[in-house]
């Protein structure tokens, strides 16, 4: 799925940055998502799973999604075993965001797979894949920015900001995110 050539399409002037089936698959799964899934109490996980892989995703068997979570485009998610999506996560995956073994997503964090050339005067959207490691934590409310991959174990901090690649087994903080410590191997994969 690539985005539409902005100079044809026009994006700034309100034109669309995908083709009309992008659109209506979108659409159908957030009428979808909303009307049969969002709602959900926890305990419904293996319900909102099989509505995941049903729009395409491809998720382990133990995988976690909370109700309150905004995929953007299923197709695009991959999830490993034991990976959770907590309460109001968004996935904004343009291009595909994968959350291995044991990675933990908490409340409020936001994976952005999708940003603008800032120096194309059309402002083409450009998409780019996120990997979020073995055993890592993106703790609340952290960003995570585009063709960003985050290490094994690594742990970003409540509210911080990671717009590089992120080293396995260290604990990052801030905006941009800045690496505080090492963090001790508990989990391996």
């Amino acid at each position: 799925m690539n985005p539409l050539d902005a100079a044809k399409y026009k994006p700034c002037e309100g034109g669309p940055s995908f083709g009309l089936a992008n659109r209506m698959f979108r659409a159908v799964w957030t009428l979808t998502w909303l009307s049969t899934a969002a709602w959900t109490p926890p305990f419904m996980n293996r319900w909102r799973c099989f509505l995941l892989r049903l729009f395409g995703a491809q998720l382990a068997a133990s995988s976690a999604v909370r109700g309150s979570v905004k995929i953007w485009y299923p197709p695009n998610l991959i999830m490993g075993e034991n990976a959770s999506l907590g309460p109001r996560v968004i996935c904004y995956n343009m291009a595909s965001i994968r959350v291995e073994k044991g990675a933990i997503i908490s409340q409020g964090a936001h994976l952005c797979a999708g940003t603008h050339d800032l120096d194309d005067p059309n402002f083409q959207l450009v998409a780019k894949p996120i990997v979020i490691g073995p055993y890592a934590w993106i703790a609340a409310e952290a960003f995570v920015g585009p063709g960003v991959a985050i290490g094994e174990g690594a742990v970003l901090g409540a509210r911080a900001v990671a717009m590089r690649n992120l080293e396995r087994w260290k604990v990052y903080a801030g905006n941009p995110a800045r690496e505080k410590r090492a963090r001790t191997p508990r989990c391996r994969v």
